[in-house]
């Protein structure tokens, strides 16, 4: 029997022999609070005061609220005019102020907790091209601005794609992480943000260096997009992303699979409006978790997850039972 770290290696392989289905993240292991993110995000909590962010965005996050989110007050957009962006935000300087040996010295003492042997060590990049322009310009702004105002959009998400290089530079040569995931949610559950073109020639650019830098040290990049993303398929795997986390049961995972043939693994799959609610049922979680499974399962290069951008969902009750109907179809469907 494959270790979980083999196993989830097999299943990215485009020949690769895994011996049962990845149990969601399994075969991982996330380790939050790296220098870079806590020098941009600050310490985030649900019931803090508002904070601001090294961009410039007020971030809040209300007690009893799930996550954190940019403030959707008008007063308190960033950039005002992004065909002068610059007078508006200054992007953080990342090699100035989070190369400090005494910064990473904390976080390598729990990095090397991490039994590597077992587990994949993951590093967390949030908020990516696309999110960042909404958290500084908000989300009208930012679509009405992909469109009316494509070169000064191009310009920022440069400069947004070369502060997240050199993130992930700082995160590769203090740690070198096994896996990146990253974060940039492109569409809704049934459509793009914007139009291939559009995202073509502001938003995937950005990425190439830092995914290009990531590819060629050897570093997984897991990027989580619970969008639909079907018809920049192709531009996801000439990225190198070598896992497609959060695909949402909206697009034509099947067609996808059959498509990719083996260059991408999908993560995903399940519906959290089924699965993950406080009145969710062990059945209905099991028939979501079993429709997933037993529909993508067989065309291999797919991880049964939650849709969510890292390990765990809102309400208990769901992983336990998702994760024992996961070893059930992987039984069915391995012969073991």
């Amino acid at each position: 029997m494959l270790s979980k770290k083999q196993n989830l290696l097999e299943t990215l392989k485009p020949d690769g022999k895994p011996d049962r289905l990845v149990k969601q993240f399994e075969g991982t292991t996330l380790l939050p609070g790296d220098p870079v993110n806590f020098y941009v995000r600050g310490n985030r909590f649900p019931g803090m005061d508002p904070l601001v962010d090294r961009w410039g965005t007020t971030i809040l996050w209300p007690a009893g609220e799930i996550g954190a989110i940019p403030s959707p007050d008008p007063a308190l957009q960033v950039i005002k005019d992004v065909t002068d962006w610059r007078s508006f935000t200054k992007v953080p300087d990342l090699i100035a102020n989070c190369s400090a040996e005494e910064l990473w010295t904390p976080y390598l003492e729990r990095a090397a907790q991490v039994d590597r042997e077992d587990s994949l060590l993951m590093m967390f990049a949030p908020t990516g091209v696309f999110e960042r322009l909404h958290f500084l310009m908000g989300f009208e702004d930012t679509l009405a601005n992909l469109l009316l105002e494509p070169e000064a959009m191009a310009d920022l998400s440069a400069a947004i794609g070369e502060y997240r290089y050199n993130g992930y530079k700082l995160m590769v040569e203090n740690v070198h992480p096994d896996v990146l995931l990253s974060h940039d949610d492109w569409g809704s559950k049934v459509n793009l943000f914007m139009p291939p073109e559009t995202w073509r020639e502001i938003i995937k650019p950005a990425y190439v260096k830092s995914f290009n830098y990531l590819h060629d040290n050897n570093v997984i990049i897991m990027h989580h997009s619970d969008s639909f993303c079907e018809p920049i398929l192709e531009d996801m795997i000439e990225l190198h992303i070598d896992i497609w986390q959060g695909v949402l049961p909206q697009n034509d995972i099947v067609k996808l699979q059959k498509q990719a043939a083996g260059r991408i693994t999908f993560m995903g799959g399940t519906d959290a409006a089924i699965v993950d609610r406080p009145d969710s049922t062990e059945a209905e979680i099991r028939a979501e978790t079993r429709r997933a499974c037993m529909t993508y399962g067989p065309q291999g290069h797919f991880i049964p997850c939650i849709t969510y951008g890292g390990p765990g969902p809102i309400h208990a009750q769901v992983d336990p039972t998702m994760n024992d109907e996961i070893e059930r179809c992987s039984a069915e469907l391995f012969g073991n």
